[in-house]
């Protein structure tokens, strides 16, 4: 039964609780703020296998069509892939695999393996006690706006569209995402039409305004929105969330295209990462 007596009614208190998630969603021991590197292994697999940074053992990418990273380690190296302790070879299933594959280094540090649209494989480590979760202060963020929760139109598109979206780290190329539908309204006597990608049940919407680079992340921002049955979205902006590379250099964050870039500042939602002192952690 649900306790209706005690669940937010004002949506300034609802926001207030959203935040309160967020920080403890980013601070989590796989959150945003405990990512410490991504290492790219490539190359031939019969050649000499590589360190990765911060973490023991030795790498090597696996043939072509295998999902994962060959890990070479003692067992005084304390690495466990998948329960067992490595002493000699492991391989270590990428998150394409329907089975991946989990590592502990110790503790507080662990890791999986991620795949590339070209089908290569890194090696992602994340610590529960990094030096960024030790410095958070907290997400500063707008306060609560209604004038940005819009009711928009969601038009679907028979078997979606490929866009082409730049990436943070990728010096200027672009990777195609589908885009399922089109997302349209009008404010101010604008008219808006957008790209949102699908992510998981949900669809990613990367904005921009002018206030990236002023009072906001200087990258832009994140919208998780849902069709509703009756062919509308609700944008709501004060939902508007910071990629992951506004928390860890270590993420490569999609970046806004074209048609999702505001020429008006958007304020609402989240603004920066901020440290314990109340500046910028980075």
């Amino acid at each position: 039964m649900t306790d209706t007596a005690t669940a937010p009614v004002d949506p300034r208190e609802i926001l207030a609780r959203y935040h309160e998630r967020r920080e403890m969603a980013v601070t989590s021991p796989k959150g945003s703020l405990a990512l410490v590197n991504t290492q790219w292994i490539s190359g031939d697999p019969a050649a000499p296998a590589q360190p990765i940074w911060g973490v023991p053992g030795l790498w090597s990418p696996l043939p072509k069509g295998q999902s994962g990273l060959k890990v070479t380690a003692t067992a005084a190296d304390n690495i466990v892939v998948d329960g067992q302790l490595v002493d000699g070879e492991a391989i270590v299933r990428g998150k394409d695999d329907p089975n991946p594959g989990e590592i502990a280094f110790s503790d507080t540090v662990t890791g999986f393996v991620i795949a590339s649209d070209e089908g290569e494989y890194a090696l992602r480590v994340w610590d529960a006690n990094s030096e960024a979760i030790q410095e958070f202060g907290s997400i500063d963020a707008f306060d609560f706006d209604p004038s940005w929760i819009i009711r928009a139109t969601f038009t679907e598109i028979e078997g979606g569209k490929a866009v082409g979206f730049e990436h943070l780290k990728d010096e200027g190329k672009t990777r195609d995402l589908v885009v399922p539908g089109e997302i349209t309204f009008s404010k101010d006597g604008v008219d808006y039409n957008l790209a949102a990608f699908k992510a998981g049940r949900a669809l990613q919407l990367v904005f921009s305004d002018t206030t990236n680079g002023d009072s906001t992340y200087s990258v832009g921002r994140f919208l998780f929105v849902a069709p509703n049955p009756d062919g509308t979205v609700t944008l709501d902006f004060n939902l508007a969330v910071l990629p992951p590379c506004a928390f860890s250099y270590n993420f490569n964050c999609p970046l806004p295209p074209a048609q999702n870039r505001f020429a008006v500042p958007i304020e609402a939602g989240e603004k920066n990462v901020l440290n314990k002192a109340g500046e910028l952690l980075h």
